[in-house]
């Protein structure tokens, strides 16, 4: 089914949820829904709304006693700070900040051909981090082996840097996901 995006008390755009969750934290009174205004709704307005409503966006949950829209954004009634994220250190983070091209010749290859490679080599006593560790073809990884990119005439086509977190960037791994149209404004203000 869905998924629901969750705004602080602010309207900050703080996180994403299934819609179990979403109704869970609307149910027990720590977020409300919203409708495509903004109009914050309590659980038993929202079953009283959309009861009567035809068309969902997100779609309907239903019991022999019920029919409740699946909110496709809530608003936490108590939480205002913005959470601090980073992005996990991972080969497939890198590959994704990289865009799966060599660091190197600047080839783009399939994950299954790419490798990670240290600019300053670990022998060397360069450290395992977002700034040292880039995206290599295993051409280019054999011919640099455990040199600095200076010693092997291989310039970096890129600097490696540190990725900033942003939620949107967090929905991105799903590409075949559309973003809700109701996100989009919302979402705009969270990477601000």
């Amino acid at each position: 089914m869905s998924r629901t995006l969750v705004l602080n008390r602010s309207f900050r755009a703080v996180a994403v949820a299934d819609w179990q969750r979403a109704l869970t934290l609307v149910y027990t009174g720590l977020a409300e829904a919203l409708d495509e205004e903004l109009t914050p709704y309590d659980f038993s307005a929202w079953v009283a709304a959309s009861s009567g409503w035809v068309e969902a966006p997100a779609g309907f949950v239903r019991s022999t006693r019920l029919k409740l829209a699946v909110p496709e954004v809530i608003r936490l009634v108590r939480y205002d700070r913005v959470p601090h994220r980073e992005v996990a250190f991972t080969r497939h983070n890198v590959f994704a900040r990289d865009r799966h091209r060599c660091a190197y010749c600047g080839a783009k290859k399939p994950t299954d051909e790419l490798d990670l490679d240290h600019v300053v080599p670990k022998s060397r006593g360069g450290p395992h981090e977002w700034t040292n560790v880039v995206t290599s073809c295993r051409p280019c990884n054999l011919k640099k082996a455990d040199k600095l990119p200076s010693e092997a005439g291989m310039p970096l086509k890129v600097r490696p840097v540190k990725p900033r977190w942003t939620l949107i960037g967090a929905l991105v791994p799903h590409p075949r996901r559309d973003i809700p149209s109701s996100w989009r404004r919302l979402l705009a203000s969270a990477d601000a």
